[in-house]
């Protein structure tokens, strides 16, 4: 299980991608096709058109890291949202590489308080 700090966000690029693809042609999607920073330090996730295989781009202070998990048998649960990405917690990453949904219909739903002075 991956441990990020709490300013860390997670995107996850909803279709698929060539997964030839490695960091300078990952990180040329981040900039123009998903019109984001790969310098920001946030982490990108893409998947393939099988969904067995998953690459997680970022920027670590001095260069790119590349992460890669490779299912051989099951496939990994894409969101079936259709936008071109989409922001998720550090949770649902987890749920996603572990093989479960990213929306969990059992679990508690996340409260939202505002503070009134």
């Amino acid at each position: 299980m991956m441990v990020l700090p709490f300013q860390v966000r997670v995107f996850l690029s909803t279709g698929y991608t060539d997964m030839r693809k490695s960091i300078n042609g990952l990180s040329i999607l981040v900039s123009q096709h998903l019109e984001m920073d790969p310098l920001s330090g946030h982490l990108f996730v893409f998947g393939n058109r099988r969904r067995n295989m998953v690459k997680i781009l970022y920027w670590d202070r001095n260069g790119f890291c590349l992460w890669q998990k490779r299912l051989e048998k099951q496939f990994f649960r894409w969101p079936k949202d259709a936008s071109e990405v989409c922001e998720m917690d550090h949770r649902q990453l987890g749920w996603l590489l572990e093989g479960l949904e990213t929306h969990q219909r059992q679990a508690h739903r996340a409260l939202d308080f505002a503070v009134v002075f």
